[in-house]
């Protein structure tokens, strides 16, 4: 991916801001149970900075385990989703090659889907910079159960649609590398990894909706992007005859504790 279809994606969310906070799948509590258990702290009473928060689906969820949050986003239409769906939180615009926060500030800093549109060359140091001692750098990702074989049907057929738009098949998805040399790939950072497995069911439309809100469909264009949604549809509803749609994720965590 050039640098410009990748700066493209990371901004395409802006413009469905909204379909992206009722579509997107949002986080199991073994989650948060596993962040605590490998950081070797609880959540609650600690200060968090939740980095590329976007609509606020992981910041409401480390509020309700008690944390002290604050969420920062770089887009503008997120950010105004956010502050709709979440107007007791606080957030300030900024992004995590930069953060606007002061050394030695937070326990926490998390990045829940976001990690990867970062310059891990400038976002590591600044994580550091701002994690007191003994903080935890977070991040995770959830991920398609590929084991499940709707599931890497579907990555298949978005491969093949959006191959001009660099969309890769299920047997290249998962990456061979170690996930914590993908996160940093100068090896600073000395992260234990996990995964976590969990599920959600949720009609066809809203499903349809959920991928359509992806970085690749945005891009691609609404005809380029309604033919494959009209197809897989149909699809669809010959793998769910009842219309309802059950999604399962493997969510990769990466947690690293700053000396």
């Amino acid at each position: 991916m050039t640098a410009s279809s990748h700066t493209s994606r990371a901004h395409s969310f802006n413009a469905a801001a909204a379909q992206y906070a009722a579509h997107r799948p949002s986080y199991p509590p073994a989650l948060f149970d596993a962040i605590e258990e490998l950081s070797g702290r609880t959540l609650a009473g600690a200060r968090v900075v939740d980095v590329g928060a976007g609509t606020g689906i992981a910041t409401a969820l480390l509020h309700d385990r008690g944390a002290e949050v604050l969420a920062v986003e770089p887009g503008g239409g997120m950010a105004e989703q956010f502050r709709r769906v979440h107007p007791e939180l606080p957030i300030v615009r900024g992004d995590g090659n930069d953060l606007p926060l002061l050394t030695d500030s937070v326990d926490f800093v998390t990045y829940a889907q976001s990690w990867h549109w970062t310059d891990t060359a400038r976002a590591v140091p600044e994580a550091l910079r701002v994690l007191r001692p003994g903080g935890s750098l977070v991040l995770w990702w959830n991920t398609h159960a590929l084991d499940i074989p709707w599931i890497a049907g579907q990555v298949d057929r978005i491969a093949q649609h959006f191959k001009d738009h660099g969309a890769k098949p299920a047997a290249e998805v998962k990456d061979t590398r170690p996930r914590s040399l993908l996160a940093d790939p100068t090896g600073r950072l000395d992260f234990a990894h996990r995964v976590v497995r969990w599920s959600r069911r949720l009609p066809l439309d809203a499903h349809l909706a959920n991928i359509g809100s992806h970085s690749i469909f945005l891009v691609a264009g609404e005809e380029h992007t309604g033919v494959f949604l009209t197809e897989e549809r149909r699809i669809l509803q010959e793998v769910f005859p009842d219309g309802t749609v059950e999604e399962t994720y493997d969510v990769e965590l990466l947690v690293a504790t700053a000396a």
